[in-house]
């Protein structure tokens, strides 16, 4: 497939990537007690903060996992599938309300992967979202960027849901623009209708919105989208919408306009692989900067929506389970032995669309396992009723499955490694599972 082919480097251009973000520090300091080496991955909405408010278990929490001149004892890393602002941005926001430094080094918003989709950058892209939506994707490697309100200017007649956004009077001629080669899908924007109606332009006119629409070109332009998250926590006692029930409008618009289903060539942030892989060299840069000398051997990720934070956590396992898989069957037909029946096997349950771009076996010391904690702040709680662990049960009889159109529902992985109350009691589950003393 031409995704993977395009990625089978991929850890190579993330490490590229990550190169010189972070220097190790000047007099290294090792926490290391012995072989254990572990990192933290750490949701943020519903995990540390509801909205704007901090949970108050995770103040305390982070002052734990800090010395006393601020330093972190481990290695540390804020995953979220957040991605309408820059990574500065949320550093500083973070490090604000939980009371300690949080570098740029230390953020990995849903978009960060993009990075790496070289073979975009010089196109001529539509990005939909909110916040500096433009500058985001300049940040990322970007050259040719058109944002829905500069669309929108262009063409004065083509966003007419709203009456009193309809242009008065005599109709302004249109501006045209260069025709556009991709979509991406940053989050959800502010006008949903606007943002629906011109994506389903732009896909439905080859990329050229002034001309008249047509169903025969399939497959359409690119899409890539960030953020599946169908529900997220913010202040409300109840979830709200997130980007993947977007997703869920454009797909079903699309459907119903067209008859074929819409296509992506990738969907990054969590649950996809290539974001955990993208989390794991921060983690790995944060530990060479604590001066660590051994590899990190298991990473925890404490997340509060099982859709995405733990079906991401164990798939991510999953991956690192394949890639042992496939170095030892490697290893084992270099010196001439046998093979290992089920060396595959795991491998095989991977979907390209759930590696989100990710290469298979690397060369490089990757984790020995990621485990899943999931916590009670935030979407999930311990009222709500478990998933079916068998997949011949229909979702209809127990729950609905919230993940994306093109993941497969698998309930082995929504459940977690671990179920505790709130970070706080995560961080003192690993701390105690990997045998450190947290203060």
């Amino acid at each position: 497939m031409q995704r993977l082919r395009c990625f089978k480097s991929c850890r190579q251009l993330l490490r590229s990537i990550c190169e010189g973000a972070a220097k190790p520090a000047s007099s290294p300091r090792s926490y290391s007690r012995g072989p254990s080496s572990f990192g933290l991955l750490f949701d943020i909405d519903g995990v540390l903060i509801r909205g704007r408010t901090p949970i108050p278990e995770a103040k305390q929490c982070f002052r734990n996992l800090v010395d006393r001149n601020g330093k972190y004892k481990v290695p540390v890393v804020f995953v979220t599938n957040a991605g309408n602002c820059m990574r500065q941005t949320k550093a500083e926001h973070l490090s604000h309300l939980l009371e300690v430094e949080v570098s740029p080094d230390q953020v990995m918003l849903s978009h960060s992967p993009l990075r790496m989709f070289t073979q975009f950058h010089k196109m001529c892209v539509l990005a939909s979202g909110q916040g500096p939506v433009e500058e985001v994707a300049h940040n990322l490697g970007f050259e040719d960027v058109v944002t829905i309100d500069m669309l929108r200017d262009a063409y004065p007649v083509l966003d007419v849901v709203d009456h009193d956004r309809r242009p008065k009077d005599s109709i302004p001629p249109t501006k045209g623009l260069r025709p556009i080669d991709a979509i991406i899908l940053f989050g959800e924007p502010i006008r949903w209708e606007t943002n629906l109606q011109l994506i389903i332009d732009v896909l439905l006119t080859n990329g050229k919105p002034g001309k008249s629409w047509t169903s025969t070109q399939y497959p359409h332009i690119p899409v890539l989208a960030c953020n599946m998250d169908l529900l997220w926590m913010a202040e409300a006692r109840n979830p709200r919408f997130g980007h993947g029930m977007f997703l869920v409008c454009l797909e079903s618009l699309y459907k119903k306009i067209t008859g074929y289903d819409l296509k992506y060539e990738a969907l990054i942030g969590k649950p996809s692989v290539v974001t955990y892989n993208y989390a794991e060299l921060l983690i790995r840069q944060q530990a060479e900067t604590l001066g660590w000398k051994t590899p990190v051997k298991t990473l925890y990720a404490i997340g509060d929506n099982p859709m995405a934070d733990i079906y991401g956590a164990n798939l991510y396992n999953r991956y690192l389970q394949a890639s042992r898989r496939t170095k030892a069957k490697v290893q084992a037909k270099s010196c001439g032995g046998g093979v290992d029946p089920t060396a595959e096997a795991v491998d095989s349950k991977i979907t390209a669309t759930e590696m989100g771009g990710a290469a298979h076996g690397s060369d490089e010391d990757l984790p020995e396992g990621c485990s899943s904690i999931l916590v009670c702040t935030g979407v999930y709680s311990r009222d709500q009723q478990e998933l079916p662990s068998d997949p011949a049960q229909t979702v209809t009889e127990q729950r609905i499955f919230h993940g994306h159109r093109d993941f497969r529902f698998d309930p082995t992985l929504t459940q977690p490694s671990f179920v505790v109350q709130d970070v706080k009691e995560a961080v003192e589950l690993v701390f105690q599972q990997e045998g450190w003393p947290l203060v």
